[in-house]
């Protein structure tokens, strides 16, 4: 390089030769199509995360490039560099090259401080550009490991030795120096961090690996769900119409055979008034000429002329005649009494139908889920035979943890159960009747005790008794024994006037509901009866405070205990 060269990149800012990925000097610079200028490694490493996409840019300018630029050294950009490395800054810095609130410091620098730009791991120091010079200068110092500036170099000495934290036991988990694998850790297995890290990456890598395999399934998940649901307001939209439709119709045709009936009690009423009103008019008159005859009869009753009454009397004694009317019985209290019954019968059957029908049609809604969990029941054999498969829970689909079984008979994680109340409120979210908890607890008894403690306070010693027996279809092992227990339990009596009589008498509920313990699986032993999850105080001191009683309080809430 020619010395006129050399004095105008003395002139120059080393930030124009520094590359705008890492924010140091360029190494290999590389010139991509656009003209700006990069590290080679760092524009290779920005354009592989690009690979998936077959679209590359410029950090800076955003320009687009397709296919991927062939990357080649700048080798004169590189010369200057690599001069400017060795003379240095000669223009003053800019301002922001001076340290601020929360920079790393230079500590070389005298007056104003500049901000350091690395760290030098066996100085143990930070430098700004001008001072790190010598470590690219000194052939000494340019073996030195330097890193990123940081203000925490004292955490990576050793606080025995004063010497670099640069080796990691895996005995004793932690970080050492060389000088502490001949002291303290002498035998221990022992390996370099860089080494230590390498493991490490590999560990972290393979977690990774399974969280992005989680997430990738929680999304097939979400997705599915989120498809389920439309499916389901769909299906519910249009149940919901055919279901108006279908009533409407219904009722249209409950309504015509209304009309049907009351056109037909009219008709009969109709005929039998007509056929009745004829009737009215021949008996009238017949009473008519019944009482002209009777009239005659009177008045020649009373003739004094006894020939005119002889001649009279021969033409009207006839006594009167059945004459063309038939004997008419009249009930006094003549109605459709038959027809309003039967009309009764036919609503009480209709309405028996319709219950019946609303049972089976609740039924076939409830069973619609979209959690993938059956909700018909299983026989006794059924039961037994799945004894020995795993129970899931029908939210999260995996095995159940601390299992609470509902009085539905659909069982979920309590972890599980306790995310979705929030967002379905207090109801199984498979057939969303009302939630109540059940347990699987045995037979016993629960005994309560006022005492004083060794200071002269009151307390309450609750005594459970669960005899050992044979595990039930509730249980995980029908038909198995189990091993009972007997123990104790302690609420404070000091407390007993704020609401520890409540929590008393929930715990009382709780174990007549059969929710305080339950019987737990062993391997190769007995399976024995143990407390569920709901808190409990072994020991006096447990339960000293209100906070013990709110715990016990919120957990038996949750399971309906209230």
């Amino acid at each position: 390089m020619s010395s006129k060269m050399a004095q105008a990149v003395g002139l120059l800012d080393q930030e124009q030769f520094s590359c705008t990925i890492c924010l140091d000097l360029l190494k290999d610079p590389a010139t991509i199509p656009c003209g700006h200028n990069y590290c080679m490694g760092c524009i290779k490493g920005c354009w592989d995360q690009d690979d998936h996409t077959g679209v590359y840019s410029c950090p800076q300018c955003r320009e687009t490039f397709t296919p991927r630029p062939v990357l080649k050294k700048n080798t004169l950009l590189d010369e200057v560099v690599e001069k400017l490395k060795k003379t240095g800054l000669q223009a003053a810095p800019p301002a922001h090259c001076y340290a601020g609130s929360g920079d790393v410091v230079c500590d070389v620098c005298i007056e104003r401080k500049h901000k350091a730009v690395k760290s030098c791991l066996m100085c143990l120091a930070s430098y700004c550009e001008t001072h790190l010079q010598l470590h690219y200068e000194s052939p000494a110092l340019k073996k030195h490991n330097l890193v990123k500036a940081t203000g925490n170099l004292q955490e990576k000495i050793c606080s025995h030795h004063d010497k670099l934290l640069e080796i990691y036991c895996r005995t004793d988990q932690q970080f050492i120096c060389y000088l502490c694998t001949i002291e303290d850790h002498k035998g221990h297995e022992t390996v370099s961090v860089a080494t230590e890290r390498t493991e490490k990456q590999k560990q972290l890598g393979a977690t990774q690996s399974k969280f992005q395999q989680r997430i990738q399934e929680r999304e097939n998940e979400l997705r599915d769900l989120r498809r389920a649901v439309q499916s389901l307001k769909r299906s519910a939209q249009a149940a919901v119409e055919d279901s108006e439709r279908i009533f409407t119709e219904l009722i249209r045709s409950i309504e015509r055979r209304c009309s049907e009936v009351k056109e037909l009690i009219r008709d009969q009423e109709m005929a039998e008034v007509s056929r009745a009103e004829g009737l009215l008019e021949r008996l009238e008159q017949e009473i008519v000429e019944l009482k002209k005859k009777d009239g005659e009869l009177e008045q020649l009753s009373h003739t004094e002329d006894h020939i005119h009454f002889l001649q009279i009397s021969k033409s009207l004694y006839v006594p009167p005649g059945p004459g063309d009317l038939p004997s008419i019985t009249v009930s006094p209290h003549i109605s459709f009494e038959a027809v309003r019954k039967r009309v009764s019968e036919l609503k009480e059957r209709l309405e028996d139908v319709c219950k019946n029908e609303m049972s089976k049609i609740c039924k076939a809604c409830r069973a619609m889920g979209i959690y993938g969990c059956s909700t018909e029941t299983k026989e006794p054999s059924e039961a037994r035979g799945r004894a020995a498969e795993v129970e899931t829970c029908p939210l999260c689909m995996k095995p159940l943890q601390n299992k609470l079984r509902l009085i539905c008979t659909h069982a979920f994680c309590e972890a599980c159960l306790r995310s979705t109340i929030s967002l379905v409120g207090r109801q199984c979210p498979v057939c969303l009747t009302a939630l109540t908890v059940v347990g699987d607890q045995p037979e016993g008894q629960m005994t309560m005790k006022h005492m004083k403690d060794f200071f002269g306070k009151e307390c309450i010693c609750i005594t459970y008794n669960i005899p050992s027996g044979i595990q039930t279809e509730a249980h995980p092992n029908p038909g198995k024994p189990f091993t009972g227990i007997q123990t104790q339990a302690w609420l404070p009596g000091e407390l007993w006037g704020l609401f520890g009589k409540d929590v008393l008498k929930l715990l009382e509920r709780a174990f007549d509901q059969k929710l305080v313990f339950t019987v737990d699986v062993t391997d190769g032993a007995e399976d024995r009866v143990v407390f569920t999850n709901i808190p409990r105080a072994r020991y006096l001191n447990e339960c000293s405070d209100c906070n013990f009683l709110g715990t016990v309080k919120a957990a038996l809430n949750f399971r309906g205990i209230e």
